[in-house]
């Protein structure tokens, strides 16, 4: 049987001969599950079926157009700012978003860098401080998301959350909305309403030193350099709801923070023509 939410030419059925979008390949091999944090059928659930669904989507949504060579990233950050596009965002989000959080895991994880170390301290002021809080909201989420470590241009680090398929790149928070009331109010000032008119506008006033003319107005340039993932898929197979205080989210998030590649959050937290970043 035809599926009927395929596009069609004619009477014919369109055939997608290219998938441009593909499940890539990890930083490490987890075909016998993550050490400590997941057992083969759960990664497979968490990574290989789920990430498979979201770039099965992807190809279909954006096929023939522009967006199917583009990488995830470019295309949440594009679609962000169209509420009618919502789709592509979501699945575009949710690939980038669970590719960045089993990036960031190892099988193997080594200690953690002086250097990190010391700029970590320096935001939270231990480490442990840091675990806890990672943990502690993660817990505390209502519903499915991310917890982010996020640096900013003046190397301050964070934590950040984002629930469903949420981005924390600042250049996807903008969002132009053709028709709103609020922008058409004459009270508002001529440099309100420029700020509204979007980043074009902001990149002339702001400057070549300026913020990112990509930023919206009153957003912070961050990076995100770390991802705990929450959505239930991830830990429920191998977790549970953790009825009676055993198990569940809580239990997975304690378990994540000994998995993690701080090889990995240095990089992305130092980026360098040899040292890339994370797209």
């Amino acid at each position: 049987m035809l599926r009927p939410s395929l596009p069609r030419i004619g009477n014919s059925l369109k055939i997608f001969r290219r998938s441009l979008h593909k499940v890539p390949i990890l930083n490490h091999n987890f075909n016998n599950g993550v050490p400590g944090l997941l057992s083969p059928a759960g990664f497979d659930m968490a990574w290989t079926q789920y990430q498979a669904l979201m770039v099965e989507k992807l190809n279909v949504l954006t096929a023939d157009t522009d967006m199917e060579s583009k990488t995830p990233k470019e295309i949440l950050i594009k679609y962000a700012r169209d509420p009618n596009s919502a789709p592509i965002f979501n699945y575009a989000s949710m690939a980038h978003n669970n590719k960045f959080f089993f990036d960031g895991i190892s099988p193997n994880p080594g200690p953690m860098g002086n250097d990190l170390k010391r700029e970590l301290e320096g935001s939270f002021s231990s480490i442990e401080t840091l675990r806890q809080e990672f943990i502690l909201t993660a817990n505390a989420m209502f519903g499915p998301g991310f917890v982010w470590l996020v640096k900013t241009r003046d190397r301050k680090y964070s934590i950040l959350t984002t629930y469903l398929a949420g981005s924390p790149w600042p250049q996807a928070h903008y969002r132009r909305q053709p028709v709103d009331m609020n922008t058409e109010n004459e009270q508002f000032s001529d440099h309100v309403r420029e700020l509204q008119r979007g980043p074009a506008v902001n990149e002339r006033k702001l400057g070549a030193h300026g913020r990112s003319a990509e930023v919206a107005p009153g957003g912070v340039e961050l990076t995100p350099v770390l991802c705990l993932n929450t959505w239930e898929h991830v830990y429920l197979p191998d977790y549970g709801i953790g009825a009676g205080g055993a198990g569940g989210k809580r239990a997975f998030a304690e378990n994540w923070w000994s998995t993690i590649d701080w090889d990995i959050v240095s990089t992305y937290a130092s980026p360098s023509p040899t040292n890339p970043t994370f797209l």
